[in-house]
């Protein structure tokens, strides 16, 4: 048995098939992972995510810190509740999390890293973090749930006065506010619109049942899969690793090699990759014969040589086989791929295959 999250009784309630999932029991969906992948895509779909790790750094010597453990640059934040995406990586480049960090105000930011790599990363982080006039405190007194969808942010609204409902409203992509007990973001893992809601555990469940009241469907961690691929994002662990760099993950825009002078965790790798041209690269494949996409499926790329699919899955909205696959860097824009045996045409596209119920590549 994993650990268990404040909303464990309410997924059991309400029919979830439960999976461990980075030694945390969740919901894997609650009857029809197809219908929860639509409800998103449509309306509103909510997920639990408090499996997620919120750390909050805080001191006077955080910036100077983050900006040395991050590839992205946290000056960049200026504006209390702006978001920044991006990697932590080990000297070697490899990635170890990929993560959101908030700036909250002078000294003080919140970073969300992954449920998979909680032990890993506080450790890594609070080794650095010797030394140093800062405090790194693990909010295991917070829940968080996601909602998305076209018409996620006013179900969600709905239930805040109007004053704060009117501030989340206006929130921007990648930031977040303070209502009371609530951490309210305009952030998430779908490729739809909506937010992601921190509280105190007490009210999670209260908020959740409230949500559903509203219209709000529950949703399993198997649509958040299916979404998130079609969304174009990484899934840590599967599309990268320790193994491999930003640069070979399609996150090279995460990393901020300007000023010249910021001495991250990493640069000397990066640089050297960069200079040298890395050999490999991640990108979208969408099958054109039968079959179905699946992570570590070999693929073939002519004379160029070979790769791998690291993620793959049945479309719901596309209605098509879509994947992510680390292939050489000059192949070309039609692979094969091997499913059971025999050679399936693909085709090379954008990892961004639906943005806001949109395919955003040709069909």
């Amino acid at each position: 048995m994993g650990d268990r999250t404040p909303l464990h009784a309410a997924h059991l309630a309400a029919g979830a098939r439960m999976v461990d999932f980075g030694g945390w029991d969740m919901p894997i969906h609650y009857g029809s992972q197809i219908e929860e992948h639509h409800a998103v895509r449509r309306d509103a779909g909510m997920f639990d995510v408090s499996h997620m790790t919120i750390v909050d750094v805080q001191g006077a010597d955080a910036q100077t810190f983050l900006r040395e453990l991050l590839a992205n640059d946290v000056a960049k934040l200026t504006v209390p509740g702006k978001a920044l995406y991006g990697c932590m990586l080990d000297e070697q480049g490899g990635i170890l999390d990929d993560l959101i960090t908030y700036y909250m105000g002078d000294g003080d930011y919140r970073l969300i890293v992954n449920a998979a790599t909680r032990a890993k990363d506080l450790a890594w982080i609070s080794a650095r973090a010797a030394g140093r006039d800062l405090s790194i405190t693990e909010r295991d007194d917070l829940a968080m749930i996601a909602v998305q969808g076209p018409a996620a942010r006013d179900r969600v609204t709905g239930l805040l006065d109007a004053d704060h409902a009117a501030t989340a409203l206006a929130l921007k992509p990648f930031n977040a506010a303070v209502f009371g007990d609530l951490f309210v973001a305009r952030t998430g893992y779908t490729g739809e619109d909506g937010f992601e809601v921190a509280m105190p555990n007490a009210q999670a469940t209260p908020i959740w049942d409230a949500l559903l009241a509203a219209g709000v469907a529950p949703c399993g961690l198997g649509a958040r899969d299916t979404l998130r691929l079609e969304a174009g994002m990484n899934l840590y662990g599967i599309d990268m690793d320790e193994r491999v760099s930003p640069l070979e993950s399609g996150l090279t825009w995460t990393v901020a090699f300007e000023p010249a002078d910021r001495a991250f965790i990493g640069r000397a790798a990066l640089e050297r990759q960069r200079e040298e041209g890395p050999r490999m690269k991640l990108v979208g494949l969408l099958l054109e014969g039968r079959g179905v996409l699946r992570g570590h499926q070999a693929v073939q790329a002519g004379d160029a040589g070979a790769g791998e699919l690291t993620s793959g899955t049945y479309s719901p909205t596309l209605e098509r086989s879509i994947g992510f696959a680390r292939i050489p860097v000059d192949a070309p824009a039609q692979v094969e791929v091997d499913i059971r045996g025999k050679l399936i045409p693909a085709r090379v596209t954008a990892q961004t295959f639906v943005r806001n119920g949109q395919a955003k590549v040709e069909l």
